[in-house]
């Protein structure tokens, strides 16, 4: 079978797939950095030539930031058109005290639990994006091509915002526009199980200031008669939930789907140990909607939280003092059809009916993008699931994302393509932190994944 040469060269040619990975995550190309705009382009370049070398007309395009990476193999082929995408660009290091090694000298490492690729970007996303790259390698080692028509598209700014992700996307809809859209920058579920992500949520960040006294105020003089902000803010935050973990801003579930029984079935049989979950965090009881299981909680419900709170004094000692203003950021993770326009609507409205007379209140807002919710009925998915269950052994699930990764929403809404996020990261890579790693396993079966589920797709 060809599927089994295949198989084999990835086996055989691991430590020069290693190699080549190590190589591209010497490059420090930190998006977020100014000092690092000339190794993100040096990124750029790597994968560029590499490119070339598996037969693709890669080029490196030009944006206000980063620049992009785009490729084409065969397009005049018949038969699907597959879309891969990844980003280059990687997250600062700091604090780079607490690295066991350099950020950007990786290694090959031995653990108790067996080789790791320990290096910035070793999981996020380079480790990634190369577990594609090397199944096309090996593709086209044993059959002197590759498998179908294949668009490679490679942002260098995922981790500083994707600020020219969306108008690149629409000045080039109809030269990346394909049938289906493949994202490795996910993980296995618990570690263990094989998964395609099928709902991300997505998010909607919001900064409060509340008004009261035009400047800071002695309690002894005005406590009891002047209106403290900090008090007002308490009660609008308090009163968010309701006592079985609801959100009250009027309207917001209104485009909440609720979940399929076939999905409900299969959230079930994946046995979430939930009291693990939060144990591992020094945590024990689940906080959220009371009438829901912990994994909807986590992937198909919507959130409120206060991500910060401050006002007043709140250095050393004590300060008996009515503060002028009181702050809070509060983000909300969405889910389904969630217009986050309107939930910010709704939110500020419902703030500001609950403030008290002399007092106002300023918003600020910090971003936001809708949900993500792909279409297991693309005839993509199934065969794609059954490829994985193949390779690891474990019957593949389809699961929700807790997180946003935004980008799989932005082929739906730019370019009308479903997108499958599927990815072999595992929960303790340490991405964004310290000392991050990339299991071998994982880069090596990712790395035979991708070509079984090449070899079921390029039909």
């Amino acid at each position: 079978m060809s599927l089994d040469a295949v198989l084999a060269r990835i086996d055989t040619d691991l430590p020069h797939a290693l190699d080549r990975l190590l190589d591209l995550l010497r490059i420090p190309s930190i998006s977020t950095d100014p000092a690092f705009k000339g190794d993100c382009d040096r990124a750029a370049d790597w994968l560029v030539a590499d490119l070339k070398t598996l037969g693709f007309d890669a080029s490196k395009r030009e944006t206000p930031g980063h620049p992009m990476v785009v490729a084409h193999y065969g397009t005049d082929l018949p038969g699907p058109h597959l879309l891969f995408y990844g980003h280059y660009d990687v997250q600062p290091v700091d604090p780079l005290n607490l690295w066991d090694r350099y950020p950007f000298d990786p290694q090959i490492e031995e653990t108790p639990a067996g080789r790791v690729i320990r290096g910035r970007g070793s999981s996020d996303d380079k480790g990634q994006l190369m577990t594609f790259l090397e199944a096309l390698r090996a593709y086209r080692a044993e059959h002197g091509r590759l498998p179908c028509r294949l668009t490679i598209f490679l942002e260098g700014e995922e981790e500083s915002g994707s600020p020219s992700l969306i108008p690149f996307m629409q000045d080039n809809a109809d030269e990346l526009r394909a049938d289906v859209a493949l994202i490795c920058d996910t993980g296995l579920f618990e570690s263990k199980t094989p998964a395609i992500v099928t709902m991300l949520r997505g998010l909607l960040g919001e900064e409060i200031t509340i008004h009261g006294p035009n400047k800071d105020l002695h309690s002894g003089m005005y406590g009891g008669l002047a209106m403290n902000p900090i008090r007002v803010l308490s009660r609008i935050i308090a009163g968010l939930h309701d006592d079985t973990g609801r959100i009250t801003v009027p309207g917001f579930y209104d485009q909440v789907p609720e979940l399929s029984d076939d999905m409900r079935a299969q959230w079930q049989g994946l046995a979430f140990d939930h009291a693990r979950f939060l144990g591992d965090v020094g945590l024990s009881v689940p906080a959220g909607e009371a009438d829901r299981t912990p994994l909807e909680m986590i992937w198909s419900r919507p959130t409120c939280e206060v991500n910060g709170i401050w006002g007043g004094y709140a250095g050393d000692g004590f300060k008996t003092v009515l503060p002028a203003m009181a702050h809070a950021k509060i983000s909300f993770r969405l889910v389904g059809t969630q217009d986050p326009f309107a939930i910010r609507e709704a939110f500020r409205a419902y703030v500001t009916a609950q403030l008290p007379v002399d007092c106002r209140v300023d918003f600020k807002g910090h971003g936001n993008s809708p949900a993500g919710q792909m279409s297991v009925a693309n005839k993509a998915f199934e065969p794609a699931r059954a490829a994985l269950t193949e390779e690891w052994g474990i019957a593949a699930a389809y699961v929700g994302c807790g997180g946003s990764i935004p980008i799989a929403g932005y082929f739906k809404t730019y370019l009308d393509m479903d997108a499958m996020l599927i990815g072999f990261g595992k929960d303790d890579d340490q991405i964004h932190s310290p000392n991050e790693k990339y299991d071998v396993q994982s880069f090596h079966k990712g790395i035979r994944s991708w070509a079984r589920i090449l070899e079921r797709l390029a039909v």
